[in-house]
């Protein structure tokens, strides 16, 4: 007999072990270390618990919640749960829902007989139940990505809904239609869920204020409502993001009088906001076009990582749809949108004539959780430089070349004044040449010192806005100047491109100017540097002296010296098109490729480790990979694509054909590096790396693995998808890591600009 819906009630707790949180690579987990390892479940200290009436645990005393379901048959369910950080569902990992949303349950196929399911909770709340599956395909409306339709445009719009495959084999060949419009589904693999996208055309006569639409996969159907907007009223955009293919969306408050002289204003929301509430906020400007971008999520990546590339997509985006003057672009943001706009600012000079930042804090260091130490050990010295990313103030020389506006409350209870004095003393101290200033007495985080005038003061602040309409982007400016740590994230400042770094992830600068037909500056880590000018015919570079016949320029540094070459970089070589560090590959419509070479239990867990970081991704990121068998993936129809690799040379099909020139080769004997004067073998050994895919001048290889299960099971836990988690290139780690943290990172580094590994 079938069950009905089964709800948590009691169970088994034991007490937080500590070790998550933070922006920690590694964090040492005494209830993970058991739960993997050889003490297992019954070397925990458990005591009973019971639910509230209404079904929710609660209390600081939940670290790892337990619960025991009896079936006479086997039976596939929802998974239904809130307030825990992930699941394992006997054994198999799952998303949690550490932010209570209660917007994505997963299907889970439960055994015959005694079932075991564990859920570390963060955040002293819980509750979930098991509702039993109906169909094989449904849609979950829940999760939804929805544009507006604006009247007046007949352009198709992208939306995107969750489907639900229960069923234990992979869909092929789904549809999504929606009012009648077909778009494909790629293949939905066994017991996964993912957010399908699907396309509208907006009906010809298109009135009233919402468009009903039918959504329908196979025999399953969901009503939604589309909102029906005038260009002058705010609304939502959608798109299609090139970092994993999803529809993203964002929204906008359009100038009431659309012109190519108008301004754009890039808004960053701060933590739990949606962005269209953000661009709510202001008042609506009659010749200025706000664009309120979403960081993939409410509380996403705190404009790190995924989050900032959201917003440079959306700017990017907006810049196409709505006419202004390219002078006039302008960058502000509230709360975890302060910082957003303090390290997008800074990583980007001259994209920005102003930057606004209203209640923002400066970086993890100062306020997010980091705590970074300097170390002589090369395994820590390796994590630290890969922290270098998120250090906004490593990059203040930056904002040199940008008007800034400061707005806080000085009784800000959530992000302290002394973010922002902390910034106005450090610019101060450079010389900054145009920061302006405001701290509301008395004001909070959040604050409106004029209710009758459109828009919160604390982010539409009237004398901030003033400086926006009184400054414009220099476009053709005489100097070039920029300071970065990654030439893949930031390179290039005016006419000027850091191709390539000396030392990865080390603090580069450049810094030129062209007189007439003469070139000066000078240079910090550079080891490859591009200037779009035309005319220069002398060069004068770190003191020494070049000449040149005016055309295409580039500088190459051979550690001495620099010359002028007209030579390209090798395909592979890193460069600011392709390089480290690891969470780099999760870019470039990156799919997952899970192993199926191994054994039944490898193939398993390559399966279930896959499917819960494509999870995992949806829940932060609002994701949709694709998640395909090592059988599956073409690498010459997919010739672009980064790849995610699981498993090891022995498991995983591809793993050869993709990482056969890479110098850490992973076997289940062991791992060895370079030219095998170097090796690790024992069975609880997991390896994180990125490589360059060898047939694309773009693409990456990213490699989570390991030797034995004991070592790729080490991996179902690592924080690579939490913004600020600093990793190298390539990192080597034991099951001491559990109990040790990053005691149990054995080797970690940087490849070379060849991908070589220097003294491995």
């Amino acid at each position: 007999m079938k069950q009905g819906v089964i709800e948590f009630r009691q169970g088994l707790v034991a007490a937080p072990s500590g070790g998550r949180g933070g922006r920690f690579a590694f964090s040492a987990d005494n209830l993970q270390a058991k739960i993997i390892g050889k003490e297992g479940l019954e070397s925990i200290a458990w005591s009973p618990i019971q639910s509230s009436e209404s079904g929710e645990f609660s209390g600081r005393g939940l670290g790892l919640l337990r619960f025991t379901v009896e079936l006479s048959a086997p039976q596939t369910f929802l998974l239904a749960a809130s307030g825990h950080s992930m699941a394992y569902v006997n054994g198999e990992p799952r998303i949690g829902d550490v932010y209570s949303d209660n917007r994505i349950a997963v299907p889970v196929r439960l055994k015959a007989g005694k079932n075991e399911l564990l859920f570390p909770v963060g955040r002293g709340r819980f509750a979930g139940k098991l509702v039993p599956v109906t169909s094989e395909i449904s849609i979950n409306t829940a999760e939804l990505t929805q544009p507006d339709l604006v009247l007046g445009e007949s352009a198709p719009v992208w939306g995107s809904v969750v489907v639900v495959n229960a069923s234990e084999k992979t869909q092929r060949g789904l549809k999504i239609l929606a009012n009648g419009r077909v778009t494909p589904i790629p293949p939905l693999p066994p017991l996964s869920v993912r957010k399908a996208a699907f396309q509208l055309v907006p009906p010809r006569g298109l009135m009233g204020e919402e468009l009903p639409v039918t959504l329908q996969v196979g025999s399953a159907t969901a009503s939604i409502s589309l909102r029906v907007r005038k260009p002058t009223l705010t609304h939502r955009r959608t798109f299609i993001s090139n970092v994993d293919g999803s529809v993203q969306y964002y929204a906008v408050n359009p100038a009431q009088k659309p012109a190519p002289d108008n301004a754009l204003i890039l808004s960053l929301h701060g933590a739990s906001v949606q962005a269209q509430g953000q661009a709510e906020a202001y008042g609506s400007k009659e010749s200025a076009t706000l664009a309120a971008a979403t960081n993939r999520r409410p509380y996403g990546f705190d404009w790190e990582d995924w989050g900032r590339l959201d917003a440079l997509e959306v700017f990017a985006d907006a810049q196409k749809r709505y006419p202004h003057d390219p002078t006039q672009r302008y960058l502000t943001g509230h709360s975890m949108g302060g910082h957003g706009t303090w390290s997008i600012g800074s990583l980007f000079p001259g994209q920005f004539a102003v930057i606004g930042p209203s209640a923002g804090w400066i970086s993890f260091n100062s306020y997010g959780g980091a705590n970074r130490v300097a170390s002589t050990n090369p395994v820590t010295a390796a994590f630290s430089r890969a922290a270098n990313q998120y250090d906004t103030l490593l990059f203040k020389e930056n904002l040199k070349q940008t008007a800034i506006y400061v707005v806080h409350g000085d009784a800000d209870d959530n992000v302290p004044v002394s973010e922002a004095r902390t910034m106005r003393k450090e610019l101060e101290a450079i010389g900054h040449p145009k920061l302006l200033w405001h701290e509301e007495p008395g004001a909070g985080h959040w604050w409106d010192n004029d209710p009758k005038t459109p828009g919160a003061a604390c982010v539409d602040w009237p004398p901030m806005v003033r400086l926006f309409n009184a400054c414009r982007r220099d476009e053709h400016p005489e100097t070039a100047a920029l300071v970065t740590v990654n030439p893949a994230v930031s390179a290039t400042n005016a006419w000027a491109t850091l191709e390539q770094q000396t030392a990865a992830l080390e603090v580069s600068s450049f810094n030129l100017r062209r007189e007439g037909s003469k070139l000066t500056g000078t240079t910090k880590n550079a080891a490859r540097l591009s200037v779009g000018l035309a005319g220069i015919r002398e060069i004068v570079v770190d003191g020494q002296t070049l000449k040149h016949d005016g055309g295409p320029l580039t500088l190459e540094n051979s550690g001495t010296d620099w010359k002028t070459t007209r030579k390209a970089l090798p395909t592979l070589a890193k460069s600011n098109l392709r390089s480290g560090p690891f969470k780099q590959a999760f870019t470039q419509r990156f799919v997952l490729v899970y192993g199926t070479a191994g054994s039944p239990e490898e193939n398993a867990w390559s399966y279930a480790k896959a499917r819960f970081d494509a999870e995992q991704f949806l829940y932060r990121g609002n994701a949709s990979p694709d998640l395909l068998p090592d059988t599956e993936f073409d690498p010459k129809r997919e010739r672009d694509r980064s790849v995610i690799l699981y498993g090891n040379a022995d498991t995983n099909r591809l793993w050869k054909q993709l990482l056969g020139t890479c110098p850490i080769k992973v076997h289940r004997d062991g791992i060895v590096f370079g030219n095998k004067s170097k090796a690790l073998r024992q069975p609880d050994l997991a390896c994180l790396f990125v490589y360059p895919r060898p047939d694309s001048a773009v693409g990456l290889i990213g490699a989570i693995g390991g030797t034995g299960l004991p070592g790729l099971r080490l991996t179902e836990r690592v924080a690579y998808f939490t913004s600020g988690t600093p990793y190298p290139d390539w990192c080597v780690f034991g099951s001491k890591m559990l109990t040790e943290g990053m005691g149990g990172v054995l080797e970690a580094g940087f490849f070379a600009n060849d991908w070589s590994l220097t003294g491995a």
